[in-house]
């Protein structure tokens, strides 16, 4: 095994954790949510997305939250990286506009979940962030990748590792510098994610590779070990388990932070993440939405006092 000495926490929960929540959530409570991450000693948050409102509403605030962060957070974290998803053009012409120094794109690997999701073929989704990486490139930002449907798609069922790893190759060809292997709707077990990772790490090194859980049957933090054993130093994450995918019934939220920073520190990995300060950040966010805290870690001890 080469489990890793130190764990990179991206955190997603202002993004792609609050993306699919039906109520709006305000732009002074992101920024109080992005704030109590940047507290807790989380180095790397997707604190909005570059999309149509009418296709994400909830993400109609991103240019009031960066400019919140651009004026507050990033001279008080200046190591922080603040990034967005921009999925076209015009999303990345918004984030040059902002300053921001990372963005992210993404892909699937399941011809229908592209068809579903964003309304046209894999390669045609590709072919979209040739403008996107070159904007990027003339800026010096970075881009990050994504690839939906990695370990399962709501529609087609079993995905082809070779699939996948088409598509990391392609976007790691275009210019992203890591990509992050998305298990959208929960459904990757330990065996499976295995046998993900043998396929994409015989010709990809580990440290080009993220893993992206949910934790649709409770099989996230047991996938996250596979990963870790095999050498997958990058873990996605979303504080208070939120998020979902609309587009497959049941499909709960990311695997929780706190769980992910309880299990790290009970493996002795380091992250520098204070696990005090990240139950605030889950239990304010989750008292803002109404809705229980999706973590177990948080639930156990909230109920220990």
């Amino acid at each position: 095994m080469t489990i890793p000495k130190r764990v990179r926490i991206v955190e997603v929960g202002p993004r792609d954790g609050l993306q699919n929540e039906k109520q709006i959530v305000g732009t002074s409570t992101k920024v109080q949510l992005i704030s109590q991450l940047a507290s807790a000693g989380l180095t790397n948050i997707e604190a909005g997305s570059f999309v149509s409102p009418k296709w994400v509403p909830q993400m109609a605030s991103s240019d009031e939250v960066f400019n919140i962060i651009s004026s507050t957070l990033q001279p008080t974290y200046p190591e922080i990286i603040f990034s967005a998803l921009t999925p076209n053009k015009i999303g990345m012409n918004r984030a040059v506009e902002h300053d921001i120094k990372e963005v992210a794109v993404f892909a699937a690997a399941s011809e229908s979940f592209s068809q579903k999701n964003i309304n046209c073929s894999i390669k045609e989704s590709l072919e979209r962030f040739n403008p996107v990486m070159a904007k990027a490139q003339s800026n010096n930002i970075r881009v990050r990748g994504y690839v939906s449907c990695a370990l399962g798609c709501p529609f087609e069922g079993n995905i082809d590792p070779a699939h996948v790893a088409e598509v990391t190759h392609r976007l790691l060809d275009m210019g992203c510098y890591e990509v992050s292997l998305g298990d959208t709707i929960g459904v990757g077990t330990p065996e499976t994610t295995a046998a993900l990772l043998s396929e994409l790490l015989s010709k990809i090194s580990a440290d080009k590779l993220a893993m992206h859980m949910h934790d649709t049957y409770g099989q996230a933090l047991a996938n996250i070990l596979i990963s870790l054993q095999m050498g997958i130093s990058v873990i996605d994450s979303a504080v208070a388990g939120l998020g979902g995918c609309p587009y497959a019934n049941g499909a709960s939220g990311n695997v929780a932070s706190e769980d992910l920073i309880y299990m790290l520190n009970g493996m002795g990995i380091e992250h520098g993440v204070d696990l005090d300060k990240l139950l605030i950040a889950g239990n304010t966010i989750s008292i803002a939405l109404n809705r229980a805290n999706g973590s177990k870690v948080a639930n156990a001890l909230l109920s220990a006092g």
